[in-house]
């Protein structure tokens, strides 16, 4: 086979793989993606996109395609699946999206060819050498080079064991089964589900079902075995039947040491693992892959300023700590133990304040983050929603993966950025500030009114200005 040369290999086609591989596709670097398995994983399971993530593929225009497949939820419900209404939050997308696994994987993966990427099934790195100019990698009957390599190989990553970056943590004490089926029980049986067993309805029938496993195994669970642990502890295996999916996990609990070593990097589970409670893996996984797909590309497509790069560990890495520590506090308060459980009944007290449960949605969904720019207002360092503009919506104008400045004042320019960054000027625009630069994955890197403050910003997150004066490649619009 002759190998063309590729700027990045990504390591593994899941979701974080798949959306990395689209991100730097935007920015013309040349992907390839090398995924072990050659078929589609034939065990399906439902996962949720959480709001934050629904809001990254609506950047994208991706969100129509995933709507067609999943099913939309109430955002309520996820902090250690203790039952409370939704409140309101900030967003055009404030539900969650039910879709199988695989299918995400294969938008994903088909978004990333039709952009350019190339992916090659039953492929999967064996080796790699990094220099000063780029890293060798090796499979197993050929060797390819590129610039940068990076791994979205699960929680047994095969690069980050090469790469000799530690995964402290703490192992798996105890398994769980987890699946949706359909539930004969009657609604005074449902009412009395003692505590150990978690039981939430989605609707016709449908519930999601959460149990001890009562020991260790490395099969995929069956319908039996959550009958056998349903009538061990509540003495009612509640009529259980008609599996949608069914799936066993630990609480094996990890955060990679590093995000980045040279030229290789980590993303998704190759960079931390923790159990599935409140449903933030893959959200975490695919949030990685925005984070870094655009500082990638301005490295690879030479206009990155010298420390962007070392952004993404320094603003991911504290994220999945607090994911960590969160799914920590759920599997305690999950815990059918009386200290635990009389600390639950705490917490869901607690919960029916509006500020309290509004404060764990958005931690569980995404939206609360804010990276520590070190400047200016509140604003700074969050996510902007999704608001109305007299030229449409906003992450409309974010599906190329540009920057954007969005100006209400009408004085504001990117003259010298606008190869890399878009300009609109929007007097009506709904901001709390007379203008912003938003990075590519859609966070406030500046705001205000004046353009020195502006070009200061744009040169931290965008490079030295070129020559180009004018909307070069680029959007310069006035509604």
């Amino acid at each position: 086979m002759n190998t063309p040369p590729f700027d990045v290999i990504i390591a593994g086609c899941g979701p974080a793989g798949a959306m990395l591989a689209a991100e730097l596709r935007l920015h013309d670097v040349r992907v390839l993606v090398l995924e072990q398995e050659t078929e589609p994983a034939s065990f399906v399971r439902i996962v949720g996109l959480h709001i934050r993530s629904l809001e990254l593929m609506a950047m994208r225009g991706l969100l129509e395609r995933l709507l067609e497949h999943g099913r939309r939820r109430p955002a309520g419900g996820f902090f250690a699946a203790i039952p409370k209404p939704p409140p309101a939050v900030d967003s055009a997308h404030a539900y969650l999206l039910g879709i199988p696994q695989p299918v995400i994987v294969r938008l994903l993966e088909e978004h990333a060819v039709e952009l350019g990427a190339q992916v090659w099934h039953g492929c999967a790195v064996t080796g790699f050498e990094q220099d000063d100019d780029g890293v060798t990698v090796e499979l197993a009957d050929e060797v390819l080079r590129c610039r940068y390599l990076v791994g979205c190989d699960g929680a047994r990553s095969t690069v980050r064991k090469l790469l000799g970056v530690g995964f402290p943590g703490e192992p798996s004490r105890s398994e769980t089964l987890m699946g949706e089926m359909e539930v004969g029980a009657s609604p005074e049986e449902l009412a009395a589900v003692p505590d150990g067993i978690r039981m939430r309805p989605f609707g016709g029938g449908i519930y999601s079902v959460i149990v001890p496993a009562g020991g260790a195994g490395d099969q995929p669970p069956n319908l039996d075995d959550f009958k056998r642990q349903l009538r061990a502890i509540a003495g009612t295996d509640f009529g259980v039947h008609s599996p949608r999916w069914l799936s066993r996990f630990g609480d094996a609990t990890r955060l990679a040491d590093r995000y980045r070593k040279g030229r290789v990097l980590l993303a998704g589970d190759a960079a931390h693992i923790h159990p599935p409670i409140g449903g933030q893996g893959l959200n975490l996984g695919v949030q990685d892959a925005v984070n870094l797909g655009w500082k990638l590309a301005a490295q690879v497509r030479g206009w990155a300023p010298a420390a962007l790069l070392d952004t993404y560990e320094a603003e991911r890495r504290p994220v999945a700590a607090e994911v960590l520590d969160n799914t920590r506090a759920q599997t305690e308060l999950m815990s059918p133990e009386p200290g635990p459980q009389a600390v639950r009944r705490l917490v869901a007290e607690l919960m029916d304040f509006d500020e309290v449960n509004r404060h764990l949605i958005e931690k569980i969904t995404g939206i609360g983050i804010r990276y520590d720019f070190g400047l200016g207002p509140d604003l700074v360092g969050r996510r902007l929603p999704d608001i109305d503009l007299a030229q449409g919506s906003l992450y409309g104008l974010l599906h190329r993966g540009r920057g954007l400045v969005l100006d209400r004042t009408g004085g504001l320019n990117v003259d010298g950025w606008s190869d890399r960054v878009d300009l609109l000027t929007d007097p009506t625009a709904a901001l709390e500030a007379p203008g912003v630069l938003l990075r590519p994955d859609g966070h406030v890197a500046w705001a205000g009114d004046e353009q020195q403050g502006l070009d200061e910003q744009l040169s931290r997150w965008f490079g030295e200005a070129g020559r180009q004066r004018g909307p070069v490649g680029g959007m310069s619009r006035r509604a």
